[in-house]
């Protein structure tokens, strides 16, 4: 028996894309508030005249308001947009997409947002938004939370809210970071976490890579020793999954070990393991912390990655790395480029 939206489909196609452009448009707002029509036309790919005439028709429904610094959302526009994005999930079939990418990963759950963070910057707010939303009923008292760096998990940091984890909930970084921008390594992602969830966090104060004398060096040392206890008895891992070759650039990878990276065709790398379109791990950075064999034991690993141009690295690592425990939040783009070809 046909929904009632498969019935609105059919009889009044028109009336669901006005609905739809209208969420874009509350949705943007959200993001880039306070926001002038200029800049929230270009967000959107619209053109001034016909943003005008639609955020009109909001602003009369005191779903926006407008004043000197831009448009905002109302608190009824902000009611609103809760059940709105459930239901524009079902027409835009993200739900359905969820169901299939779920089954095709072999993962625990998938989440997708609408959008390509590789089009819309604004999209990777929207990813940090989803993931916090999704690890939030697995946070508990003593909960210890393990997080990778990178600009995704930076995302994900500002979108914390104080409701979100306890005082005793603590925040560690998967791995060390010294080497990386301060605002993207982990110890700095996990301080902002903290703060802005009131919790605890502890730093790892080790670089990113190492040789191998080093790295039994520092293992050695009694306060390495005990976060690392701390990171490998993990409740919880966020974590980011980066292409291959910006990875490697981005961490000023050696000439002799970016020559075995390309040349083992690897697509996708997490946790310091670069892994090729099989899975199979082409090469592995010598770092202190989280390595993929722990990830084994932990209750429940928060994968945040999206873009179509993250597909690849996606598709490789969890072909690779442990899936009954994992959750993806994703995006579309990502989800599209990853379903091509599967009819979903």
């Amino acid at each position: 028996m046909p929904t009632f939206i498969d019935i609105q489909k059919r009889l009044v196609p028109d009336l669901l894309d006005e609905m739809q452009v209208k969420y874009q448009i509350l949705r943007s707002v959200r993001f880039l508030q306070p926001v002038g029509r200029r800049s929230l036309a270009q967000s959107l790919g619209m053109t001034e005249r016909v943003l005008r005439k639609e955020v009109d028709q909001l602003k009369s429904q005191d779903l926006l308001h407008i004043d000197a610094s831009g448009m905002s959302l109302t608190q009824e526009g902000l009611e609103l947009l809760v059940p709105l994005e459930r239901m524009i999930n079902e027409i835009t079939g993200i739900s359905v997409m969820e169901q299939s990418l779920k089954q095709q990963l072999g993962v625990k759950e998938v989440i997708i947002v609408p959008g390509n963070s590789d089009d819309s910057p604004w999209v990777k707010e929207e990813l940090g938004r989803a993931a916090i939303q999704s690890m939030k009923p697995y946070v508990g008292h003593n909960t210890v939370v393990a997080v990778t760096g990178g600009t995704t998990m930076s995302a994900v940091a500002g979108m914390l809210t104080p409701d979100f984890a306890t005082p005793e909930t603590l925040f560690v970084p998967a791995r060390g970071g010294i080497g990386e921008d301060v605002q993207n390594q982990a110890n700095t992602i996990c301080s902002t976490m903290a703060m802005k969830s009131g919790a605890r966090h502890r730093v790892l104060y080790v670089p990113d890579q190492v040789s191998r004398e080093v790295y039994e060096s520092i293992t050695k040392e009694p306060a390495i020793k005990e976060v690392m206890s701390l990171i490998t008895s993990a409740d919880i891992v966020l974590h980011g999954i980066g292409e291959a070759h910006t990875m490697a650039k981005r961490r000023n990878t050696t000439e002799e070990h970016f020559q075995t990276i390309s040349q083992g065709k690897a697509v996708g790398e997490a946790f310091g393991y670069y892994f090729d379109v099989e899975g199979n791990i082409v090469h592995k950075v010598k770092t202190i912390g989280l390595q993929l064999k722990d990830l084994g034991s932990v209750p429940n690993v928060f994968a945040v990655a999206g873009g179509s141009s993250k597909a690849q690295a996606i598709r490789a690592y969890f072909k690779g790395a442990p899936q009954s425990s994992s959750i993806l939040i994703t995006d579309e783009g990502a989800a599209k480029e990853l379903l091509k070809g599967s009819p979903f």
